[in-house]
Formats: C-alpha cells, structure tokens, sequence
C-alpha cells in the first residue's frame, strides 16, 4: 500500500514558516494589523493566552495578544513568544528610539550639516540622535546664537548635495528668533525650532525630577532664575550637567523638540 503524508495541502497553499522571536525588553516591533510600532516592555500570562505591551516613541501603551505572525521586525513578518525565563536582555535600540545596528561603523560626515543655537542643544541632541547621526554621517555644529544666521548661511553655501538643517530656540511667531529665520529662503536649507525659552525646558520636568520649569520675570538671566526658584546653587554649567544626566532616551523630552530634530535629520540625509 502507498502511504500518504497526512498533510495533502498542496505546498503552494501553505504559509511559508516565520521565525520566533523573543519579545525582550526593549525589542522594535510593528504590529501587523494596526501598524502600532514601540518596544517590547513587558509580556504577561493572560487567561486568553500571552499579550506583549509596547510602548511607542511618545511613551503610548497599547497591548497586542502573541499571535502567530502577528508583528513586523525590520519589515519581516515574525511571531513573538515569551522570552526565556533569565535569558539575555538585549539593547535593540538606540536612545532616539530608533532600531540599534551593533557593531555598525561611523559614515563618513556628509557635506549637510545641522547647527544648532548653543553648546546645550549639540550635547542634548549628541546623548539622544549620537548614534544615528554616527551612522548617517551627519555633523552637528552649534552657533552660540543665531543672530547672524543669514551671513552664516551664505558663507555655508547650501546645496542639493550639501543641506543645511538649523534648529532654533523659542521660535514662535512675533519672537526676535522668528523674525531672523524669516531672513533665510533657501530650498536646500530648513529652519525649525521649539517653543521653550531654552533646550533645558524641552527636557520633561518629571526626568528632572521637579514639578516643572519655573517662569522666571523678564530682564532676567532665564537659567540663572531657574537655579534660584529651583533652589539650586546658581551655576548654570553644574545645572545643566545635572539636567543631561537625567536625560537617557527620547522618552525623557518633550515631543516638541522631538519631532524637529527628527525632520532635520530626515532633511540633510534624504534625497530633495
């Protein structure tokens, strides 16, 4: 007698298998229905069977039931189980919340560059985008002030190949800052800027670990007025060490100054 596989679906039929991964902690992954992407943050046993939490780049939860091929891993379709009880935990991403690439090496700098106002804003945009902007090949400069932006963006020479992204404190309409970065009309440079009087403000209070940023009276130096309401001693440079170190990834700023370095990141790299 002939003996049959069990299985007669005819192999054009069937679904190609996906790999399992382990959903640990800090994992990338999109979810194949929704499109949700965020991290891995914890998995649990439920009577309905195992769920994973993400949590997305705005700190957004949402939890998803393990199914089988239900998630996205750098475009590919795989299936999440839970992870080993005491396995390795694996950073899978870089601080700016994108996905980490170990081992990648540095490009080689683009003639793009970003600028940004003061040596605060390269340090706060160095420890969130370091890597990527390593891996991208972008350099950023800071311009102690941006008062003579429009000579600064002639003697760069913009061009397709050589984008100039600039990113400004405190702009909003009416502002000294606005009425400079209306001066610049180039197709190949971009001016964005955040709402906060100082990068300090664009870090959430609560990294911090103070109720919020202090209003400080006009005519005021603004970081020597937040020491003193803070009751901090009145050494901004201490100050603002102390403030970066609370600063571990992009959860810990303020979507405001997120979204900006992000579109000036996506404008000197991309093609015009």
């Amino acid at each position: 007698m002939r003996s049959y596989q069990p299985d007669l679906t005819p192999p054009w039929k069937k679904s190609a298998p996906v790999p399992e991964v382990p959903a640990e902690t800090g994992l990338v992954v999109e979810e194949a229905v929704t499109g949700f992407c965020g991290a891995v943050i914890r998995c649990e046993k439920t009577a309905e069977g195992p769920t994973v939490t993400l949590e997305d780049r705005f700190g957004k939860h949402r939890v998803f039931p393990m199914a089988p091929r239900g998630f996205l891993l750098e475009g590919r379709v795989v299936t999440l189980v839970r992870p080993s009880a005491g396995g390795p935990v694996r950073p899978a991403r870089t601080a700016s919340g994108s996905v980490a690439v170990p081992g990648a090496r540095a490009r080689v700098a683009r003639a793009g560059r970003i600028y940004v106002e003061g040596r605060h804003d390269a340090e706060l945009v160095e420890r969130v985008w370091g890597d990527d902007l390593r891996i991208e090949g972008v350099v950023v400069e800071y311009l102690e002030g941006i008062d003579d932006l429009p000579a600064i963006v002639r003697e760069f020479s913009p061009a397709p190949d050589a984008r100039l992204g600039v990113l400004v404190d405190h702009l909003v309409p009416g502002s000294k800052e606005s009425r400079i970065a209306a001066q610049v009309s180039d197709g190949d440079v971009l001016v964005v800027g955040h709402p906060y009087i100082d990068v300090w403000e664009a870090v959430k209070p609560a990294s911090v670990g103070i109720a919020g940023w202090p209003v400080v009276p006009r005519g005021q130096d603004w970081k020597t007025g937040v020491c003193r309401a803070l009751g901090w001693p009145e050494n901004t440079g201490a100050a603002w060490q102390r403030i970066l170190s609370s600063v571990r990834s992009y959860r810990d700023l303020q979507p405001e100054l997120l979204g900006r370095v992000e579109e000036l990141i996506d404008f000197v790299t991309l093609p015009g």
